[in-house]
């Protein structure tokens, strides 16, 4: 005969086993009510013997406590938006917080409100909405500050309307363009993913860099982000022969691009240096080894939720957490053809150093 799957024990079980009534066991849970020390100890006894542990669903019914916080994106698949929602939900976790996520199905306005209503029609403690993209800034903007919000992004912003946690993308993009020109390159093209609005703080950390060191500042070339994307752009890149450096919005731009640099007979790095923005975990181990910004989403969704924790405890939070992701210096740049041989130590210390 099968065993019988085995039953997670519930509060019913435990104030059987201690001998005592089911809201006898809701008040030692919460403490909201004083219990007898004896009835307490009955209490603790039959929770370690069953092993029970309190949902944290449950503790919200019996507490009033809302235990939910909901994460809001168009997408969970690309890189830095899951590695974000898992530093988010991992955080929540340890917190006691359940994770819902919403995904805006389009960027349609009636998609983005449809996620909207969705938010608003749960019984949420507060939310974190992604601002990679345009649609996660219009959510951001439209939802009511009644309700803790917190959004994340990759870029700066000039108005926040809720409290912000960033990584600095001008400032690496401005570190990655300055490593390449200090190698001796000319000039840098960059090779850019989709903007939010305007332009992304790639583009503008790229294009400042260049103007501040007096060099030319070619047309910036607009891919998607996949790296078929950045293959189809980037064979016009490597068809041009002036073409000695390159910035990628991201790594798998960067994939694609040194694929067409390949196929039209152009080594990296000793005919084009090729620099990515992100450090997925393939691109260390490509050849050659990309050289990368590297962007900690994980950290950077554990930094979101603390503001929100803040925000749904206090009804306050540090209006801007901001870090600034590092240059991680590989085997895919290098000085361009023709160029002296090697640079010293100092020079690519102070190369790979981040703009302030």
């Amino acid at each position: 005969m099968n065993n019988p799957v085995e039953r997670r024990p519930v509060i019913a079980d435990v104030a059987r086993v201690a001998g005592v009534s089911v809201p006898t066991v809701s008040r030692v849970l919460t403490g909201s009510v004083p219990v007898s020390e004896e009835k307490r100890a009955l209490v603790h006894a039959a929770i370690e013997a069953l092993r029970y542990r309190p949902n944290a669903a449950a503790r919200a019914l019996v507490s009033g406590h809302r235990s939910m916080i909901a994460v809001v994106a168009i997408d969970t698949t690309r890189y830095g938006y899951a590695q974000t929602m898992k530093g988010v939900e991992a955080s929540a976790r340890d917190a006691g917080y359940i994770v819902v996520v919403v995904v805006v199905e389009s960027a349609a306005p009636a998609a983005q409100q449809a996620a909207i209503d969705k938010v608003l029609g749960q019984s949420v403690a507060g939310v974190v909405v992604l601002e990679f993209d345009q649609v996660g800034i219009a959510v951001s903007d439209a939802l009511p500050l009644s309700i803790p919000t917190v959004s994340v992004g990759s870029a700066r912003r000039r108005s926040n309307r809720h409290p912000r946690a960033y990584l600095d993308d001008q400032a690496a993009a401005t570190a990655a363009t300055n490593y390449l020109l200090e190698l001796g390159h000319r000039t840098v093209h960059h090779l850019a993913i989709p903007p939010m609005s305007g332009r992304v703080g790639r583009e503008l950390g790229w294009q400042r860099a260049l103007v501040a060191a007096g060099a030319p500042v070619p047309p910036r070339l607009d891919a998607g982000y996949d790296p078929a994307s950045g293959y189809d752009v980037g064979r016009q890149l490597a068809a041009d022969p002036e073409v000695t450096a390159v910035l990628c919005g991201n790594d798998e731009l960067a994939i694609g691009l040194m694929r067409a640099l390949g196929e039209a007979g152009r080594a990296v790095p000793d005919d084009v240096s090729v620099v990515g923005f992100d450090d997925q975990p393939y691109a260390a181990m490509w050849t050659p080894s990309l050289t990368t910004v590297v962007q900690d989403f994980d950290h950077l969704g554990r930094r979101a939720f603390a503001q929100l924790e803040s925000l749904i405890r206090t009804g306050s939070a540090p209006r801007v957490w901001r870090a600034t992701p590092q240059l991680v210096i590989r085997e895919s740049a290098g000085p361009p053809p023709g160029a002296a041989e090697g640079l010293s130590d100092e020079g690519l210390t102070a190369a790979a150093s981040p703009g302030r």
